[in-house]
């Protein structure tokens, strides 16, 4: 019989783009004021990838900081998994290629495309490689160039993206630290937001912003508390909340209708704005450097976007 361990995040970090773009750099390119921006979204600034700061680089960036922050040995590191959707180059994935530039010589390693869920479905994967005993360790990255993908003609989703990393090792443990993802999808719905193909043969981020926000506030409250019961505790339980920054809207929503005290609910997308599947982890990120959190705190994850995918979890703080 397989042995089953448990599995915990044991180091977090985050790579942000050099460069700030603020509502004031936005507004003169697209058909909306600072003003409209911020009293739609919330969002005050965002990070945008200079030609340098491609993928690759911005993942690799943030994998090695959190193999430092997890003291994990990089001989130690059976698994690579990149959460990403926006690189351009179909095959082969990055994930082999930021393995091997982080020095990881024993690394498995793939890409998987969830979108603004990819970071939670890729968090399960390694933690049940982890549990399995097929990998001592994992590194788990979420990783976006949103920048790449928008259109100055659409200001909903103009406004609203960003670029960045973020990065979890995932490790064994004694006792759980990562509980049961609790996960679902609604292809039917699969036109509200993604890729679409101007006249001109252009690529850009399509989206059905009231609808997105429909379902997402409707449907992502069940989903949280499945998830604590799949954890084993219930909602007043959890010490912290990290959604998907989508935008302030949408996170201000879900915390009125969870009933959860606002002051838990960590809310980057102010300065980050929406980075698709590395909002969580750079939240995250956000929270351990902010020094308001304790190791072993609980929290919980939920991401949830185009697809329609979603995935919740609980996690211990590291």
């Amino acid at each position: 019989m397989t042995e089953i361990y448990g599995s915990r995040i044991s180091g977090i970090a985050a790579y942000r783009p050099s460069r700030l773009v603020s509502n004031e750099e936005l507004s003169p390119l697209t058909t909306v004021s600072p003003q409209w921006i911020e009293g739609r979204t919330g969002i005050k600034t965002r990070h945008h990838a200079n030609d340098q700061e491609d993928l690759v680089t911005m993942s690799v960036a943030a994998g090695e900081k959190a193999l430092v922050t997890a003291d994990v040995d990089p001989a130690e590191l059976d698994l690579t998994i990149v959460a990403t959707a926006t690189r351009r180059r179909r095959m082969p994935g990055i994930a082999p290629e930021v393995a091997s530039r982080i020095g990881l010589p024993n690394s498995g390693a793939y890409d998987l495309n969830a979108v603004c869920a990819g970071f939670t479905y890729s968090l399960a994967m390694a933690s049940n490689a982890v549990r399995l005993g097929e990998a001592r360790h994992a590194l788990v990255i979420g990783a976006e160039r949103t920048s790449d993908w928008i259109d100055p003609e659409d200001p909903d989703t103009f406004v609203i993206f960003g670029d960045g990393a973020g990065a979890a090792v995932v490790s064994r443990s004694q006792e759980p630290g990562i509980g049961p993802a609790v996960w679902g999808s609604d292809g039917a719905r699969h036109n509200v937001l993604g890729i679409t193909e101007k006249a001109d043969g252009r690529e850009y981020v399509a989206m059905n912003g009231p609808l997105v926000y429909k379902w997402s506030t409707a449907t992502m409250p069940d989903v949280a508390h499945r998830a604590c019961a799949a954890a084993g505790i219930s909602l007043r339980e959890i010490d912290w909340f990290v959604p998907h920054q989508a935008n302030n809207r949408i996170i201000k929503t879900l915390t009125e209708n969870l009933g959860l005290p606002p002051e838990r609910v960590v809310n980057d997308v102010v300065d980050t704005g929406n980075t698709s599947a590395a909002s969580v982890p750079l939240a995250l990120s956000r929270l351990r450097e902010s020094g308001r959190s304790t190791p072993g705190e609980k929290v919980l994850l939920l991401g949830f976007g185009a697809g329609l995918t979603y995935a919740g979890q609980v996690v211990r703080m590291p």
